[in-house]
């Protein structure tokens, strides 16, 4: 997998997994990995003769994007862009692909939050290493229940073929595509209404944004469970509280907010029915190892000349012979 010595590829994180990492070292390439934040970032977009970069948590605005006049493509470490300004990348003609391979680790966690809150398996956790021995939390079975599924995409199906292995019913709300297999449901209202568990798998975009409040939330059945792997500013963080401390909503498997990493004193860690995780949801060994080779060969690909799926490509209007024949 040659690619040519003079281009030079930024990965925005002080280090990669080792399938995409030995991937980049094979191609000869020059590499550059970022030590620092986001002025360490903007410094290197507007010094550097950057061709492609590997983007990871750090954000990449449009003023970064336009700072880098030899960038060619932009390569997503993971699976939303959220973190990227892809208007910007699409006025200059640049390709914004992300990498699968995490799927089946975000939806094995997605599932598991659901066991544990449907079953307190936090509280007893915390009851024992407390000294207690305390068996009154009675759990509820998943089986028999409906789960909703926000986002039908490589997760989601994910998910709602490991719900149905389970016993459930499973309902999707996607205005975007077909739920084979499954019953779709075109009204938020109603889709809700049915959702004993609601899992988020959704992008984070303009219509996205803030779909969930006060409103959507109170259509839920009294006791539903509420899953976000997806991004936390889906749904009104506020909302999401008072339904939690008011006792209608059994509990919540949060594992992406709005604000990241949670600031100490959040009112979400005073509450004994939250499950909290550090947005990891895609963070194993064998995901971590995929998303890193995707991220990488969509680069060298590109660079290369060489085809790149276009489904893994978020802005898919750049994807003609002109910007193609630019980037080699």
């Amino acid at each position: 997998m040659s690619t040519a010595t003079s281009h030079t590829i930024l990965v925005t994180a002080p280090a990669l997994a080792s399938a995409g990492a030995d991937r980049l070292r094979a191609s000869g390439l020059r590499i550059l990995y970022l030590e620092g934040g986001k002025a360490e970032l903007d410094r290197l977009m507007a010094s550097e003769p950057i061709d492609a970069v590997i983007s990871r948590t750090l954000t990449l605005d449009g003023a970064a994007i336009d700072a880098c006049p030899t960038l060619k493509v932009i390569s997503k470490h993971g699976a939303g862009v959220n973190n990227i300004d892809v208007d910007a990348a699409t006025r200059r003609g640049l390709p914004v692909f992300y990498s699968g391979g995490n799927a089946q680790a975000v939806a094995e966690m997605t599932i598991g939050m659901a066991i544990a809150i449907a079953r307190d398996l936090v509280l007893h956790d915390r009851s024992l290493h407390a000294g207690g021995w305390t068996r009154n939390q009675i759990g509820i079975e998943l089986s028999g229940r409906t789960l909703g599924i926000v986002g039908y995409g490589k997760i989601g199906s994910r998910v709602a073929a490991i719900g149905a292995a389970l016993g459930m019913k499973v309902i999707v709300y996607d205005p975007h595509v077909r739920a084979r297999g499954y019953e779709g449901i075109a009204s938020l209202p109603e889709f809700l209404q049915r959702a004993d568990v609601l899992s988020l798998h959704c992008p984070l975009n303009p219509s996205s944004r803030g779909m969930l409040g006060a409103a959507e939330l109170a259509l839920l059945p009294p006791g539903a469970i509420l899953l976000n792997t997806a991004r936390g500013e889906v749904v009104d963080e506020a909302a999401l509280l008072a339904a939690l401390a008011s006792g209608r909503l059994r509990g919540a498997g949060l594992d992406s907010f709005s604000e990241e990493p949670l600031p100490p004193g959040h009112p979400f860690l005073g509450l004994p029915n939250v499950l909290l995780t550090p947005h990891v949801g895609g963070s194993t060994h064998e995901a971590l190892a995929a998303v890193a080779a995707g991220a990488a060969e969509h680069a060298l690909d590109w660079l290369g000349g060489r085809p790149v799926d276009p489904s893994f490509c978020v802005n898919p209007s750049v994807l003609d012979s002109s910007i193609r024949a630019s980037a080699s």
